[in-house]
């Protein structure tokens, strides 16, 4: 694995990247909702990067109360990425899972919370065995609300941790860049597949 795949770019050394978006051409493979950019007025948004999205947005399709998920590509500085890309490290994107939830169903305190206790956020640029800037995690926040929700809930789950240093990037949300189709839902395409998800074993203190 070369060490560069570890180290985020700047510009210069940023992929190109295209002006023509990559956009899903099937609707939610779960709940048949469109993949798009069409945000129901009484939903919200949560961004979230824990390793591969793939076992990562299974965790919150499953979720009462979201509203529907789709993966792709945030926090770097290529304009839509394709997944081979990304994976060079040279785009400086991490693989994100857009969460679209109904607040009067499920918080985002809950929502954080699967998201502290189902990976590890202390492994720097990787998640397990996956290893890279693409697999880093991150919250990128949709509101200044969102957004000290967010460092709140970090200090009480790196309280939590002890000795262990949590290393979640928290920024306000830029473009999400959606992943291509055969990455949509693959776990529900593709049920023996491959999740990276594996949490610390602590759980998130209550408020």
């Amino acid at each position: 694995m070369s060490s560069a795949k570890k180290i985020l770019p700047n510009e210069s050394q940023a992929l190109i990247g295209r002006a023509t978006s990559i956009l899903p051409s099937l609707p939610h493979a779960v709940n048949g909702t469109q993949l798009n950019d069409d945000i129901p007025p009484s939903m919200e948004v949560l961004t979230i990067g824990m390793g591969c999205f793939w076992g990562a947005e299974r965790l919150f399709w499953q979720q009462a109360g979201v509203y529907s998920t789709a993966v792709g590509y945030s926090g770097g500085l290529t304009p839509n990425p394709t997944y081979e890309e990304v994976c060079t490290g040279r785009t400086g994107h991490s693989e994100v899972v857009r969460v679209i939830f109904n607040p009067q169903q499920i918080s985002l305190e809950a929502l954080l919370t699967l998201f502290w206790e189902k990976h590890d956020p202390t492994q720097g640029m990787r998640q397990g065995n996956d290893i890279g800037t693409q697999y880093r995690s991150a919250i990128y926040t949709h509101s200044d609300k969102q957004h000290q929700e967010a460092l709140d809930s970090k200090k009480r789950y790196q309280q939590a941790l002890a000795d262990a240093t949590i290393t979640t990037e928290i920024l306000p949300a830029g473009t999400f860049y959606f992943a291509e189709d055969y990455h949509q839902q693959y776990l529900a395409k593709n049920p023996g597949g491959y999740c990276g998800l594996g949490g610390t074993g602590v759980c998130m203190p209550p408020q």
